[in-house]
């Protein structure tokens, strides 16, 4: 986790739910640059962003921000949920 993912989820009243989130979009991440957790790829490398009231986004960092940029990737659009002790995450890449 970044301190940024940190700060957001420690903030919320049900903070393991949003923890559990950007763990789910993490990982959707990973699986859409096609490393899963190796080739250098870290936690701390894709981190989410939310401005208040605005849609969560992803900021890729070191090891993935080159794979993404190798791989044609502009933009990795994500989506999270988390409702009655489950969390997923939808991340899409857009050329």
């Amino acid at each position: 986790m970044t301190h940024g993912d940190r700060a957001y989820c420690d903030r919320k009243k049900d903070r393991l739910a949003s923890y559990c989130g950007r763990f789910a979009v993490k990982e959707a991440v990973m699986k859409v640059l096609g490393t899963g957790w190796t080739r250098g790829v870290r936690w701390v490398d894709i981190e989410v962003v939310r401005a208040p009231g605005a849609a969560p986004r992803c900021v890729l960092h070191g090891a993935s921000a080159a794979i993404a940029r190798t791989k044609g990737i502009a933009t990795i659009h994500v989506t999270i949920t988390h409702d009655a002790g489950l969390a997923a995450a939808v991340a899409v890449a857009e050329t």
